[in-house]
């Protein structure tokens, strides 16, 4: 018998000739096949993942995150937009809540955690340690750790406090006792 669709009188003789019965007749399903293409509801990245780069993007750099990506088959323009906080390069200037969210509470625990060294680090260096060249190893330590959360933060837009008063001077332009029309006037005394 030939691999491919076969009729039920076909299957159940080829069934009679290989000596199998069946246990129920009913117990066999037709599934269909899906389309191709997206199907209904259907994400090709799962916001769990578009998470994990964004943050990795963030974090680690975008390299880490290009690698990250890569290994799933997504572009680097998915990978910029996600790290933005967005679904696409499309709704980049509108990011999804729940990806920028745990992109910041991610940021925020890295801050965090740099900030511990760092106190730690500067706490570290002593009179005693100043004297020696251990401090020279803390102080490096310590801005490492400024330039992470330097690098970590989300830039601040300084707005620059400027009076948007308007003065408008008027000039008139003088004019020349010749330029204007002369009218004789006679007095009469009667």
């Amino acid at each position: 018998m030939p691999i491919g669709v076969v009729s039920d009188s076909e299957f159940e003789k080829e069934l009679e000739n290989l000596k199998v019965v069946p246990s129920t007749p009913s117990s066999v399903q037709i599934v269909e096949k899906p389309s191709k293409g997206r199907n209904e509801g259907d994400v090709n990245v799962p916001d769990s993942l578009r998470q994990i780069i964004g943050e990795d993007a963030v974090i680690n750099g975008r390299q880490s995150a290009l690698g990250l990506a890569g290994m799933f088959g997504i572009s680097s323009s998915s990978v910029s937009a996600y790290a933005n906080g967005s679904t696409s390069t499309k709704s980049y200037d509108s990011p999804k809540p729940s990806i920028a969210n745990h992109i910041s509470r991610s940021r925020e625990r890295s801050i965090k955690r740099a900030s511990k060294v760092l106190s730690a680090s500067l706490g570290s260096i002593t009179q005693e340690k100043l004297d020696y060249t251990d401090a020279k190893d803390l102080s490096a330590i310590a801005k490492d750790m400024s330039v992470i959360i330097k690098n970590l933060e989300p830039e601040k837009v300084i707005e620059s406090q400027q009076n948007n008063q308007q003065f408008v001077i008027y000039a008139p332009q003088f004019r020349k006792e010749e330029s204007f029309d002369v009218i004789d006037v006679s007095s009469s005394d009667s």
